[in-house]
């Protein structure tokens, strides 16, 4: 087997474990093509020979996993999320291992699934280029993207932590008013913080949505409707009371579907997507790729079947 490893040393912590994934993979007698995606790289001259490959690992962060996942969307090609970020949120909807020899033995021996993606569409604007780009957990616009520029410089000494503190540094988020062209109308609504979600668990393990189905060609559109950080505390408290129990309600939090969403706010708001901060604002537009990512999982015990809904077909 031969295998095209793109790895982002920016991400992270520095080196996860690469070289034990590495010499793992070689003991099974794999071939490992190994190419870094520095800033300002070329992410299309380094996948330039992408289907010469049998498989593909994206070593790094959301971002970096989820703009190789746009590149190979639907060629088929099977993609190993190697989570080498912060927060690493596509791993973990993947049910991955952490370890990198259950890595190697996943990329060698697991199954693939396919799920949908999502494209974002930021029109350009003054000196403003415009901005398409994919996304597998997210894209969202207001206090979500205020805590991802506030966290960036601070990710690499606290991990995870650097989301804590960024919305720490953000209690008197912005109000704004949003108009949401969806599948089957408008709607007008106002809160902090639109979130377009294709995966639906995030930071510390929480599930935005309950029983999200990322290959259904719909994406949950969430509108948080607090004024302030603290109202967001009965969504989080419902979320942890669904590893017990189903408990649907997201108190905080109006939520709506759509295959396509046209989001503008007044007033305009930053916009993030799968943790990469835009220098661009709303508006935006988004629409679903079906079933457009070839993951690799290990098995069925690690893959979650509210997240997938029909996954457990794909072998």
């Amino acid at each position: 087997m031969n295998v095209l490893m793109i790895t982002n040393l920016r991400s992270g912590f520095g080196d996860p474990g690469l070289y034990d994934f590495v010499r793992e993979l070689g003991s099974h007698h794999v071939d490992v093509t190994l190419r870094f995606l520095n800033e300002g790289a070329d992410l299309a001259h380094l996948l330039r020979d992408v289907k010469d490959y049998a498989r593909v690992v994206a070593a790094g962060g959301d971002g970096t996993v989820s703009a190789i996942a746009y590149a190979l969307r639907d060629t088929g090609i099977p993609l190993l999320a190697y989570p080498a970020g912060t927060a690493n949120l596509i791993a973990r909807n993947l049910r991955l291992p952490l370890d990198p020899v259950d890595l190697a033995v996943a990329l060698i021996a697991g199954r693939t699934v396919t799920i949908d993606l999502g494209e974002l569409h930021l029109p350009g604007s003054g000196a403003r280029k415009e901005v398409t780009a994919g996304f597998a957990i997210s894209a969202g616009a207001g206090f979500d993207a205020a805590i991802m520029e506030a966290a960036a410089g601070l990710k690499p000494t606290l991990g995870e932590g650097a989301y804590v503190l960024g919305a720490l540094q953000n209690l008197n988020p912005r109000v704004s008013r949003f108009t949401l062209d969806l599948d089957e109308g408008t709607v007008r609504t106002e809160g902090i913080a639109v979130m377009i979600m294709n995966l639906a668990r995030i930071q510390f393990d929480i599930e935005v949505t309950h029983g999200s189905d990322a290959q259904d060609g719909l994406f949950e559109v969430v509108v948080v409707k607090t004024s302030h950080p603290a109202g967001l505390l009965p969504a989080i408290w419902a979320a942890l009371l669904d590893r017990l129990q189903s408990h649907p309600e997201r108190p905080g939090l109006e939520i709506h579907t759509a295959s396509q969403v046209r989001v503008l706010a007044d007033p305009p708001l930053p916009v993030q997507y799968d943790g990469e901060v835009t220098p661009a604002a709303t508006p935006m537009t988004a629409r679903v790729l079906p079933r457009a990512a070839t993951f690799i999982v290990a098995d069925d015990d690690v893959l979650p079947s509210d997240d997938f809904g029909a996954a457990r077909r794909d072998r």
